[in-house]
């Protein structure tokens, strides 16, 4: 019988709270996987708020100043009926100016900012619109993979530090509180227009831009590379790319692969060619 009016409780409390809400408590109980078990205001007997080692607030809280005993106040970002549960963001509530722009942004929204840094994990974008980023140099992010669709060597080759750029939205980060951007999203993709004019079996003139391990990489086209694998290199043997091919030297390759939307190209070198012992080896 108590059970039930336990439950019952439970479930009114719950029905009683909103996404969004600020909610006070104790926290009681901490372990590294599951974040702080949290006894909510308003309900004493059982602790129904749950705040995740990626909604804990950052700085030194992340790394152990959340003790057990300590008031806090989060924001409410889900209700979970069926595991009696209220999932809180402290982050969030620390800082509710930033959350309720991120949350307000529209995937693939264009978004227009200044380059604030550069980082060896990405970039910083300092977004015109929106508050400040109370850690970092800026509210917006671009991974490395997003900056650009062809290949490059340097950062700078793509965007410089104070440069004006304009990105698309990807999603909000919580667990950093920023807005991930892409730089490429906002340009055409040129291997779509290169599927689009070639095909398996074509043979096309190419310039080598590197060598690794597994083979060397061809440029076929402005933007476009493609990977000819150390089997494909050469109708003989080879062990080292190197052995056969240097970086700059001008090629003639056959597209043995062409996926559109994995943006993969295969080339072979020795397909390009002849066969040393004749057509019918």
């Amino acid at each position: 019988m108590d059970e039930v009016s336990d439950d019952h409780d439970i479930r009114s409390f719950l029905a009683s709270i909103d996404i969004g809400d600020l909610c006070g408590g104790v926290v009681t109980e901490i372990t590294r996987s599951r974040g702080a078990a949290v006894t909510l205001d308003g309900f004493p007997t059982k602790a129904l708020g749950s705040v995740g080692p990626l909604d804990l607030p950052w700085g030194d809280a992340r790394l152990g100043a959340l003790e057990v005993g300590r008031r806090i106040t989060a924001e409410v970002t889900a209700v979970d009926l069926d595991e009696r549960v209220v999932r809180l963001s402290m982050a969030a509530a620390a800082h509710p100016e930033l959350w309720a722009f991120l949350k307000g942004l529209e995937r693939h929204a264009i978004l227009f900012g200044t380059v604030a840094a550069i980082e060896s994990f990405g970039v910083f974008v300092a977004l015109d619109d929106g508050p400040a980023h109370p850690v970092f140099p800026g509210v917006g992010f671009i991974t490395y993979p997003e900056l650009a669709w062809q290949h490059f060597e340097a950062v700078e080759e793509v965007v410089r530090l104070g440069q004006r750029v304009s990105c698309a939205f990807l999603q909000f980060d919580t667990w950093n509180g920023e807005a991930r951007l892409s730089l490429r999203a906002t340009q055409p993709d040129p291997f779509q227009d290169f599927a689009a004019d070639n095909e398996v079996g074509r043979t096309l003139p190419g310039k080598v831009t590197r060598l690794v391990p597994f083979g060397a990489f061809v440029r076929v086209a402005e933007g476009i590379e493609g990977l000819v694998p150390l089997e494909e290199l050469s109708w003989t043997s080879v062990e080292k790319p190197e052995d056969v091919l240097r970086v700059g030297a001008d090629v003639l390759v056959l597209i043995t692969g062409l996926d559109q939307q994995r943006r993969l190209l295969r080339l072979s070198l020795r397909q390009a060619s002849p066969s040393p012992a004749g057509p019918d080896r």
